[in-house]
């Protein structure tokens, strides 16, 4: 790794720093240490929410994705448990009409999922074709086509991302942002098979974000039955072992099969993440029968490919490829009754005890600790069940716990690179016109945007994320942002940058040739929009360097990594 001389001994200094303070110093402690441990609730005082600096931080920083500037002093005004409550009713805030217009200028926001999905076929097509000539052969005159089909590929994935990331740095109902995040990444599809690629915004957008704080039972549902679920968990394939497809369906826009429309039989795949992900949680007491039957009761859930371009239907029972022998699951008798199978079997499961303790838990870890303390996660779990599945009235009991503000919550959880690159973006309040910067940076730091290859999405505790080369690269983004190298005010027309590992560390160097495209990080101004969540140790650390040094110590600290 190469760096201008400048540039490596801040690196070397940033890194030992970083490293020091985060491996020797407990987590708790490196950031809690200025906060007024009297003024937080003891376990005994229920209901009682602190109207101090340090609470507000902590439901900044818990609730949404850290603070803006002046954020403090609005939650301290608004009070920190109207704050909360306001969070959790989103539809109270405004969004401003910056944020309003950006999301209007997005090709994808208003597609239908049938449009998108049209469009990405005829790209895809468009690509194909231009490779080869009408013999098969590589064609090397289609060049314009080829790269027409691509652009229309790149600018749907770039308006998905560009969706999520302007709301979660830019909308005032960050509660929101991060309950989308939460339930996407506990419904997790990959935004690189097939399809999802252009199923996904649609995915996040009709079956997550209008349930994040709704019925669980209908929040599952969605999922189950959303074109993006079916095909990334193979559901939409899955048929009884004596399905004979009819003739003359399929074709251009038919009914997708890998095989051109031949049977496939049985596919567990959505039957054994929908008990061991989606709802009861691993180890929960199912059997790898229970599994089976689950997979013959779903069989026939699907998606007919040219209905939905066609018109926009994103879910199809095909009762001809259900197999409607009797089933025992889980204990139980099922006779056949088609569709109503897998209903009933959302319904069982939705309402399972070990799914209200699974969902309890994984909240509770989310916002609390990577530990969480089991009589929170019990009061949680009974508030799922005396509210059939509300998922509001158990974040209140979370919210509203004095294990939530106890002073060992406050800055104990490791930030993931996600939480990481948006607080940062957050506190810096710069101009994000082109988010390929970003996208690449998390990218590098081993979170890509949709990009969890495996349905149980990333996870939220600092063993995953917390080791050397994570805190070099992060010090390597921390050190291009506060100096202001990124390109995040050029347009993405304007530039056609990404940000993998060399891009990342030639803007993290300090070498004359790579001139700032923005003006460097005010680290005073960084300090006041984070308050006390920065230690007096690290403020000390900070002030005593560089003018031009600052802005990356505040941001590259371990203070700030953790929230």
């Amino acid at each position: 790794m190469y760096f201008a001389s400048w540039s490596t001994k801040l690196v070397r200094q940033l890194l030992t720093t970083s490293l020091s303070l985060a491996f020797s110093i407990p987590a708790a402690a490196a950031t809690a240490s200025s906060v007024t441990t009297d003024m937080l609730p003891t376990k005994s005082d229920v209901g009682v929410i602190p109207n101090t600096e340090d609470a507000a931080l902590h439901v900044l920083n818990r609730l949404g994705y850290g603070p803006k500037p002046g954020d403090i002093n609005k939650v301290l005004q608004t009070g920190v448990k109207n704050y909360i409550q306001t969070q959790l009713h989103p539809e109270t805030i405004p969004l401003p009409d910056t944020l309003v217009r950006r999301l209007d200028s997005l090709s994808t926001e208003e597609s239908t999922t049938g449009q998108m999905l049209g469009d990405y076929l005829m790209a895809r097509k468009e690509v194909k074709e231009a490779k080869t000539d009408k013999d098969g052969k590589e064609n090397a005159d289609n060049k314009d086509d080829k790269q027409k089909g691509r652009e229309i590929l790149v600018r749907m994935a770039e308006n998905t991302a560009e969706s999520r990331l302007a709301r979660a740095i830019e909308s005032p109902r960050q509660l929101e942002e991060v309950m989308v995040d939460f339930w996407f990444n506990h419904f997790n599809i990959f935004a690189g098979k097939g399809l999802d690629r252009a199923l996904i915004l649609s995915y996040e957008r009709d079956a997550i974000r209008p349930n994040v704080f709704g019925n669980f039972r209908t929040l599952l549902g969605a999922t189950a039955k959303h074109p993006a679920m079916l095909f990334y968990l193979d559901n939409w394939m899955s048929t009884s072992a004596d399905y004979q497809p009819r003739r003359g369906r399929g074709g251009k826009f038919g009914q997708l099969s890998p095989a051109k429309n031949k049977p496939t039989g049985l596919n567990e795949n959505y039957a054994r993440e929908l008990m061991e992900l989606h709802t009861l949680g691993v180890d929960s007491g199912y059997s790898q029968k229970d599994v089976t039957e689950l997979a013959r009761m779903l069989t026939g859930w699907t998606f007919n490919q040219r209905d939905l371009v066609r018109s926009g239907v994103q879910f199809t029972f095909n009762a001809d490829a259900h197999d409607n022998g009797h089933k025992v699951w889980m204990g139980k008798d099922i006779n056949p009754r088609g569709q109503q199978e897998g209903e009933f079997a959302l319904d069982i499961l939705a309402m399972h005890p070990n799914t209200a303790h699974h969902i309890a838990f994984e909240l509770a870890q989310y916002f609390v600790s990577d530990n969480p303390p089991e009589a929170l996660v019990n009061r949680m779990a009974q508030r799922y069940l005396d509210t059939r599945g509300e998922i509001r009235p158990v974040l209140e009991v979370l919210f509203y716990s004095p294990e939530f503000f106890d002073k060992t919550a406050i800055g104990n959880k490791f930030k993931t690179p996600y939480q990481f690159v948006l607080s940062s973006a957050r506190a810096s309040a710069l101009p994000i016109n082109n988010i390929r910067p970003l996208l690449g940076v998390l990218s590098q730091l081993g979170m890509p945007l949709y990009g969890s290859v495996t349905p149980d999405g990333y996870k939220n505790t600092e063993a995953a994320w917390l080791n050397p080369d994570a805190i070099t690269r992060r010090i390597n983004f921390a050190t291009a942002l506060a100096s202001g190298r990124l390109p995040l005010d050029k347009k993405l027309d304007e530039t056609n940058q990404t940000m993998g590992k060399k891009q990342l560390e030639k803007q993290a160097d300090g070498n004359q040739k790579n001139r700032p495209d923005l003006q460097a990080l005010d680290a005073n101004a960084l300090l006041a929009t984070l308050g006390s969540s920065i230690s007096a140790p690290t403020r000390e650390l900070i002030n005593g360097n560089k003018e031009q040094l600052r802005g990356a110590l505040v941001l590259g600290s371990p203070d700030f990594m953790h929230h």
